[in-house]
């Protein structure tokens, strides 16, 4: 496990509890969920699950990861029927292939994992990914450039073998901590 990002990600809901608060799901899940054909879903990084919770609300059973010990704890603490948590190192993440008819992934960028997350979807599967984007409104500056997105880069990370549902560049939610540009895709494995 990536003992390092374990720490920085325990210190950050240590430090920060209201991270784990009660928070409404993704409004593009919300928008994206009569898409879906089949009910099993992955959470990637869910934190504290809000969009793992939404989704087991409507009758989806979730796997829902992150690698936060924090997290997970209390994730896990609401004992929410349908939902299936997992501590695990993303890194080394390799879900089975044609597993899931739905895929979340938000404020987490790893370009590594998406070629994974493509496999593992089932035909007719969506995976929505949503996270921060490189733009001059962003309030925090990054710590690592590279943990954001560019211009229109979820696009590219697709190919004939999917059909983009929704693409869209937004500002975050004004219950962030810092007002940053979002970059989100839908797409669907045909």
């Amino acid at each position: 496990m990536a003992e390092k990002d374990k720490i920085k990600w325990n210190n950050k809901y240590k430090n920060t509890p209201t991270l784990l608060e009660k928070r409404e799901a993704s409004k593009k899940l919300i928008n994206i969920i009569k898409e879906i054909k089949g009910k099993k879903a992955l959470e990637i990084a869910c934190g504290a699950g809000r969009n793992s919770i939404f989704l087991a609300q409507n009758d989806f059973e979730v796997e829902a990861l992150d690698i936060s010990d924090v997290a997970i704890e209390n994730l896990k603490k609401k004992n929410i029927r349908n939902i299936t948590v997992k501590q695990i190192d993303l890194e080394n993440f390799k879900p089975n292939e044609n597993s899931y008819d739905l895929i979340v992934k938000t404020n987490y960028l790893d370009r590594d994992i998406i070629p994974n997350l493509v496999k593992a979807l089932k035909k007719d599967g969506i995976l929505l990914v949503e996270t921060y984007m490189d733009h001059i409104s962003n309030e925090k500056p990054p710590s690592n450039p590279d943990f954001l997105l560019k211009k229109d880069e979820l696009k590219t990370f697709f190919d004939e073998k999917f059909e983009i549902v929704e693409y869209d560049e937004f500002d975050n939610e004004k219950n962030e901590l810092f007002k940053m540009r979002k970059q989100s895709i839908s797409v669907r494995k045909i």
